[in-house]
């Protein structure tokens, strides 16, 4: 019986929504881009046990157990969920967590670990995401930073627990921001099905007008922490970051403007947009991190800050006077 639920029906598929992994690229591309030395074949392997398995998995999860009836991401008119969803998300999560030791152990626990977290964010008996704090503070880290840091000491083959210097933190905590930007918005629309399902989102906590000033505060942190990261080596990518950020400022503030007169507004169409805006900026800027190193200089080994505390350095032994030392 559950060999046959493991063969995948349309609506399975879709429900997977393997195109939704496309607004996490973000996360890989700056990963990969910031690693001091990537294997290209690990790096592929690690892209897909994140993008075709592990997040499709945990959409799918999600899926069968919200049982959506109205517009969810990507899906206008989500089709009826069956069982090989649920068993067919699982097989992919065990294939995703089995790869990851090709990697190395660590990777493959992160996997497991963030495959535990999706379950406890989805399924009834722990459903995470009726909790509008926690259920926020599970995606911003483990979308966000966790999948940063992850698969960045992944790609450079370096030990989780060996590097963490403060360039790596506020790399972890940028993406972390963009990501908890998004969020609320991806939820705006869906306050009816959520109350109907006595889901407590953090979009229904903060109402439509809170959702979008909160989402706005989270890009502005992104923004001030991608100041702080590149500073001391080059501001050159924090240009470019503000130029691939304009269309999604102009469209954020278009979509608010329209959602103040009118919350039916807030619909899955313009939600989808702004999914997409966001997504395919970062993606080209993210991407242009990885393929253009001139525009977009390397911190050297190390991390950015060491540069910054070498400068610290020099002005300390240059007029001999105290001063605070910025990171290890």
């Amino acid at each position: 019986m559950v060999l046959k639920h493991l063969w995948p029906t349309r609506s399975a598929i879709a429900h997977l929504r393997f195109v939704f992994s496309v607004f996490l690229m973000p996360v890989f591309c700056f990963a990969y881009s910031q690693a001091p030395h990537v294997d290209l074949v690990k790096a592929i392997l690690i892209f897909i046990i994140w993008h075709l398995l592990a997040f499709p998995a945990s959409n799918g999860y999600n899926s069968y157990f919200d049982k959506d009836e109205d517009s969810i991401g990507l899906l206008e008119k989500p089709p009826e969920v069956d069982l090989s969803l649920y068993y067919f998300s699982i097989l992919l999560e065990v294939l995703a967590f089995g790869l990851g030791f090709i990697v190395s152990w660590q990777f493959a626990c992160a996997v497991l670990l963030y495959g535990i977290m999706s379950k406890m964010y989805s399924h009834p008996s722990t459903r995470l995401k009726r909790f509008p704090i926690v259920s926020f503070l599970t995606v911003f880290v483990f979308q966000g930073c966790f999948i940063y840091w992850t698969t960045s000491a992944a790609l450079s083959g370096q030990s989780l627990f060996g590097h963490w210097d403060a360039s790596f933190i506020i790399a972890g905590a940028i993406c972390s921001c963009l990501i908890g930007a998004s969020y609320p918005l991806t939820q705006v629309y869906q306050h009816d099905e959520d109350s109907r399902r006595g889901d407590r989102t953090i979009s229904l906590l903060l109402g439509y007008k809170g959702s979008f000033i909160f989402s706005g505060a989270l890009f502005a942190s992104a923004i001030g922490l991608t100041f702080i990261y590149w500073q001391p080596v080059s501001l050159k990518p924090f240009y470019s970051f503000l130029i691939c950020s304009l269309p999604v400022f102009l469209y954020f503030n278009y979509w608010f403007y329209l959602v103040g007169k009118s919350t039916a507004n807030a619909n899955f169409k313009n939600a989808m947009r702004m999914n997409f805006i966001s997504a395919g900026c970062m993606l080209i800027y993210f991407v242009g991190l990885m393929v253009i190193p001139k525009a977009a200089p390397q911190p050297p080994k190390g991390g950015v800050m060491q540069v910054l505390n070498h400068h610290v350095s020099g002005i300390k032994s240059a007029d001999k006077t105290p001063f605070l030392s910025l990171g290890a």
